[in-house]
């Protein structure tokens, strides 16, 4: 984005799986009703007290799939309702503010999905809740892990994963995040026989991730078979504005197009990078990151260093806001 560019919007981007921390979310939730009662309700459509486990943990039960995905949903929620509120806009989940695009990395697809309007909050928790159970199953059935490659360009890095799965072993690129970062997925022989061939390559750094699973990998086959009829009964609209999804990493209007990418991208890499891209190349000269923890504004910095992204993440971030108007 150059400085010469007159860019007056924002973006609205969405975390996923990994951002959980034990803590979240309960300060929003004391000082928001309207936060609140965004985790009444999911409490009530999951059947179960989330909010307890946000606040309380323990962390390994956090960390879970089938309860981490969920969670994170709900906090961007919760931030959603609380900014509103805070700010006395119209409509719910943030359907007011005047963004100007939308994304969400992989589970945050469906918090961007809610704010853009083809999506409705009950459907897509319950679909979340569903997807966060059946990738928890999937890990469970079979060894698999990842792993973030540094200082290696992706096609240099595809050309190294397509010959070790040429040579037998289960591996593939999980997540395009930045130029200088790329995931790979894969079973754990795989993801470490890749990492080797990476490091000898030239990548400056191959760093294992502490993951229950192969996301975004072939391991996940079950997990896709098993949400595709919760996706083909998921009603869905047009996005009110301009949304960019994961699997084609690009502008995505037409509804049987975002519910199938939202099936493909469980097995499929997300790209990210071309999403964000995508995004600024919107006229947005800032954007802010809703929900917990701050890894989109570390990715976002690294694809365009002139990006301003705001994490809001609690009451302290959501009062001391500043760049992003409403």
């Amino acid at each position: 984005m150059s400085a010469e560019q007159d860019n007056t919007g924002f973006a609205c981007l969405f975390p996923g799986q990994g951002a959980q921390a034990v803590g979240m979310a309960v300060d929003l939730c004391a000082e928001s009703p309207r936060a609140h009662e965004v985790f009444r309700r999911g409490g009530e459509i999951l059947g179960f007290d989330i909010l307890a486990v946000c606040a309380e943990g323990p962390a390994e039960e956090l960390n879970a799939t089938r309860i981490s995905q969920p969670a994170i949903f709900l906090h961007s929620m919760a931030v959603l309702e609380a900014l509103a509120e805070r700010r006395g806009v119209e409509g719910s989940f943030g359907q007011g503010l005047a963004a100007a695009a939308a994304s969400g990395l992989s589970l945050g697809e469906y918090s961007a999905l809610v704010f853009v309007g083809a999506l409705e909050f009950e459907d897509a928790l319950q679909v979340v809740g569903k997807r966060g159970e059946f990738m928890q199953e999937a890990c469970d059935q079979g060894e698999g892990t990842m792993a973030a490659v540094v200082g290696m360009g992706a096609s240099e890095i595809e050309a190294v994963v397509t010959g070790t799965r040429e040579a037998g072993f289960e591996v593939g690129v999980a997540n395009y995040n930045s130029p200088a970062e790329t995931v790979i997925s894969g079973s754990t022989e795989g993801v470490a026989e890749c990492s080797r061939r990476l490091e000898e390559a030239g990548a400056r750094k191959v760093v294992a991730l502490r993951v229950a699973g192969a996301y975004h990998s072939v391991l996940m086959e079950s997990a896709t078979r098993k949400l595709q009829p919760w996706l083909e009964d998921l009603s869905i609209s047009v996005p009110r504005l301009p949304f960019f999804g994961n699997y084609p990493g690009a502008r995505v209007e037409d509804p049987e197009e975002i519910r199938e990418g939202l099936l493909r991208q469980i097995e499929n890499p997300v790209r990210w990078e071309q999403c964000v891209r995508g995004v600024l190349a919107m006229g947005c000269s800032t954007a802010l990151e809703l929900g917990p923890g701050k890894v989109l504004r570390g990715h976002v910095r690294k694809i365009d260093r002139e990006a301003v992204v705001e994490s809001i993440s609690d009451i302290v971030s959501l009062d001391n806001m500043g760049v992003v108007p409403v």
